[in-house]
């Protein structure tokens, strides 16, 4: 079984929550499943809105996948989350990465 099976047997269970989904999105983003990795993302936040990395992974997963608004929002919520949590690096960071998809071409 794969790591990716055994993360999905997981989840609905006693272990689910943000942490366990992020870690099933990295393992979909190593498989270039980006659909599948969105929405354990979007999991993910279901269970802490305030977890400022799922907001960065989001982000940028979106942007690689072409969608800017989605990217965009979902920047902006993780930089809210980032400062409610004190988290000044994550914050810092995903400000520069709206920067860019802000930026006009």
């Amino acid at each position: 079984m794969d790591t990716i099976e055994r993360l999905r047997q997981m989840c609905g269970g006693l272990r689910d929550g943000a942490l366990l989904r992020v870690s099933l999105a990295n393992a979909l983003l190593t498989q270039n499943d980006a659909p599948a990795a969105i929405e354990q993302l979007r999991a993910a936040l279901k269970f802490d809105p305030d977890y400022s990395a799922a907001w960065k992974l989001l982000g940028k997963t979106l942007a690689d996948t072409g969608d800017a608004p989605a990217a965009i929002e979902a920047y902006r919520n993780g930089i809210a989350a980032a400062v409610k949590r004190g988290d000044k690096q994550a914050q810092k960071e995903m400000s520069v990465f709206l920067r860019r998809l802000e930026r006009p071409r």
